[in-house]
């Protein structure tokens, strides 16, 4: 099983300005494997896409994912050319990772899809982003979108171009197996992911597919010190009745301990999002590199 550690910022982005250089530097000069920016338009994350170009153009290992980009409200055709062209220009290190999007209403405005909509909307939509990325001749009529001979080019570099999908609802599980390449879940305990692995691999297999044994990763968010109130109370809200500590590890030995438990149920694509900022970007990563790197191989 190869095992990769990778970052990601999550919704709330980098607090202070002129930060986003010395934290890809530094996943890059560490060893890191990955970063992952997260989708939020009515938060201060940056844009992903634009984020992960800035990143592209900066290093030469790094891998580049979302946290998740929100498919519903977007065109598949535009979405095909913009990450064929950051899979191109960075030679084909691209993780693309699609969502439904949180389910809030300023955010739905944001996107102009309807809650109950926005299933239908994905499930037309990523069909057809993966043929856009194959095929030279795309014919579709579907309730949302039509197409006549379409070729969106460039194609990626990455021939397929695995797409990861996240959720840890029954339904949203179901849809990584009909759909998915890889399943990347966040606020879910070890056992948790161990469990909707299951439905992800029966689903795959009613759909006559089958999700590779190194796709199944989980975002892990931690704390130095101790765990923000904001943030208790959002997984209260979130996760009624579960103890934040059984999600959020407390100090770099507990990430290293957690991280070590995903690794028993086989998920060996982690990513590490902190809910602090750090005051210096190098040095935490670094330390962090030195706690939990060893666990590649």
């Amino acid at each position: 099983m190869k095992v990769r550690i990778g970052y990601g910022l999550g919704v709330q982005g980098l607090r202070k300005d002129g930060t986003l250089p010395e934290l890809v530097d530094s996943l890059e000069s560490n060893g890191f494997d990955s970063l992952w920016l997260s989708e939020r338009l009515t938060g201060d994350a940056p844009d992903p896409l634009v984020g992960l170009a800035f990143a592209a153009g900066r290093t030469t290992k790094l891998k580049l994912g979302t946290s998740v980009q929100v498919l519903p409200g977007r065109n598949p055709a535009l979405v095909a050319k913009e990450w064929a062209s950051l899979d191109r220009l960075s030679g084909g290190r691209t993780l693309p990772a699609f969502g439904l999007g949180i389910a809030d209403p300023r955010e739905q405005q944001a996107f102009g899809v309807a809650r109950e909509d926005r299933a239908a909307w994905f499930d037309e939509a990523l069909p057809l982003i993966r043929r856009m990325w194959t095929e030279d001749d795309v014919d579709h009529d579907g309730p949302r979108f039509s197409y006549r001979g379409l070729s969106v080019r460039p194609k990626p570099v990455q021939q397929p171009l695995d797409v990861w999908l996240g959720g840890r609802a029954k339904s949203e599980l179901r849809r990584v197996g009909r759909l998915g390449d890889g399943w990347l879940p966040s606020f879910s305990t070890p056992a948790e992911v161990a469990a909707g692995r299951v439905l992800v691999e029966e689903a795959a297999a009613e759909a006559d597919r089958e999700i590779e044994v190194e796709h199944f990763g989980a975002l892990v968010i931690y704390v130095r010190d101790e765990i923000p109130e904001l943030l208790s109370a959002a997984i209260g809200a979130r996760r009624p009745g579960l103890d934040p500590k059984e999600l959020i590890p407390v100090g770099l030995p507990a990430v290293r301990t957690h991280l070590e438990c995903f690794l028993e149920h086989g998920f060996s694509k982690l990513v590490l999002v902190p809910a602090h900022e750090p005051t210096s970007w190098a040095e935490e990563l670094s330390e962090v590199a030195d706690e939990v790197l060893g666990l590649q191989n």
